[in-house]
């Protein structure tokens, strides 16, 4: 089996992708109901004030500071309650010295008042309240434009729109939001190897269970893309070449698993322009890139770890995602051991401020990605880490 000339540096190798691809300019137009974890095509400008007018924060009177500030409890300030509101309504009264008006919490602040008397802070007899002691102007009054003023952008084009982001969006008069086309990707799964259906006969002569392509799916669901499967694909020549043609006219990016490396069926890189074959990354060194296409291992620890290290990164350019991925310092419970020249994927365990990384070992152990919840990167520079130490740990 031949072996790689050069295996090119992880940064280097990511940037020659990044470089290689382009924005998409399309959008479209969707339901807030359906824009969650889309990416925004423009920045969003706020078309009113919220709240839209003061309003009041507590449960209480509505009055001039002025007349409370003699207010004692020894020495109570009265004043005669001229109205009554509930939230949604608005009082038709002017508070003037020695006024107030009931209202709820939300209710708008009538004319004539800069202030907010908590119900629970009075005395009422009938229509007479007594002021127990003073309150300051604006005290308890959420004002017009608190939250949003009217032209202010509230939301930059790039965003990832998370739940709260919707609720603003919702709070100023937005119903629909455009947002980034998907990208389309391509999965084709490669191997004579595999059977998609459980058959117990064909396991123990061999066969494989696939299950990269539902991972990947799920994956690429995750980043911001749509993907479409091209189904396993038998270790031939003719159906492989068809299936890459096929899928790099329909997508933005087509991800292929197995024929990566060197061997006399891996015919996958042969069929590509690749940018690079052979990178630093361990797992999943026989990636390889271009056109498009990402060459990726067979193994789904590897597929995973190349996925994270790569193809994430691939999507998130085409969409121009700004604010995703959360990254966390955390403390390494044990040591993690690594070889210069190696960039090293090494997945673990995050909890508390705490990363324990994942004992299980092999590209193919699909378990030990299950046990794992992020995980952190070692440079080709590096020996690794301490016990102890902390790092950076990515969460999935």
């Amino acid at each position: 089996m031949k072996e790689f000339k050069r295996l090119t540096p992880y940064r280097e190798a990511l940037n020659l992708l990044l470089k290689d691809l382009t924005e998409i300019s399309e959008f479209e137009e969707v339901p807030l109901d359906d824009a969650l974890g889309r990416v925004l095509a423009e920045d969003i400008v706020s078309p009113i004030d919220s709240p839209p007018f003061n309003r009041s924060a507590v449960d209480g009177y509505a009055l001039r500071a002025e007349d409370t500030f003699p207010a004692r409890e020894y020495n109570p300030v009265e004043l005669k309650v001229i109205d009554e509101i509930t939230a949604g309504e608005e009082s038709g009264a002017k508070v003037e010295s020695g006024t107030a008006v009931k209202l709820m919490t939300g209710s708008k602040i009538p004319e004539g008042a800069n202030a907010v008397l908590m119900q629970e802070m009075a005395e009422r007899e009938g229509n007479v309240i007594k002021v127990l002691r003073p309150i300051a102007p604006g005290q308890n009054v959420a004002f017009a434009g608190e939250d949003v003023k009217k032209g202010e952008v509230i939301l930059r084009r790039g965003h990832v729109l998370r739940p709260q982001d919707l609720a603003l969006l919702k709070s100023v008069g937005f119903r629909r939001v455009k947002v980034k086309r998907k990208p389309r990707v391509g999965i084709i799964i490669t191997g004579s190897e595999l059977i998609e259906e459980f058959n117990e006969e064909a396991l123990k002569s061999g066969k494989i269970l696939e299950s990269n392509s539902i991972m990947l799916k799920g994956l690429v669901k995750q980043y911001f893309g749509e993907p479409l499967l091209y189904g396993v694909v038998p270790d031939d020549e003719d159906p492989i070449r068809e299936a890459i043609e096929r899928a790099k006219m329909e997508n933005d990016l087509v991800l292929v698993t197995g024929g990566s490396a060197f061997g006399d069926r891996d015919f996958a890189h042969r069929f590509v322009r690749l940018l690079f074959h052979g990178t630093t990354i361990k797992p999943g060194r026989p990636i390889g890139y271009g056109e498009g296409v990402f060459i990726m291992s067979g193994y789904p620890v590897a597929v995973f770890a190349q996925f994270h290290l790569y193809v994430k990164h691939a999507l998130t350019k085409l969409v121009g995602a700004k604010n995703y991925g959360a990254r966390v310092r955390a403390k390494l419970t044990d040591r993690v051991p690594s070889q210069l020249g190696r960039y090293e994927f090494v997945k673990v365990w995050y909890e508390n401020g705490v990363a324990r990384p994942i004992k299980k070992k092999g590209s193919g152990i699909i378990s030990s990605l299950v046990e794992s919840n992020g995980y952190i990167e070692i440079p080709e520079d590096s020996e690794g880490y301490l016990e102890g130490e902390e790092v950076w740990v990515t969460l999935y």
